[in-house]
């Protein structure tokens, strides 16, 4: 799955969390399933970091990591 699809999910899924007429069992279930979409969410933010740095060495032999994003 990817980010977006991931997003799209999370959006469904609160859109149907504010339904009134919904039971319990389907809101902790859907709960449920919005926390592990968050999670993944997240992890694809944090290996998306990683990817955007990028370690140099300095003439001086110093290893900096560099943020791609500047």
């Amino acid at each position: 799955m990817t980010f977006e699809a991931s997003m799209a999910r999370l959006e469904a899924i609160a859109s149907r969390l504010e339904d009134d007429e919904l039971d319990l069992d389907t809101a902790l279930a859907l709960f449920e399933e919005g926390v592990a979409e968050l999670r993944a969410a997240s992890a694809f933010l944090t290996q998306a970091e990683t990817r955007l740095k990028q370690l140099n060495e300095a003439a001086d032999g110093v290893f900096r990591i560099d943020d791609l994003r500047d």
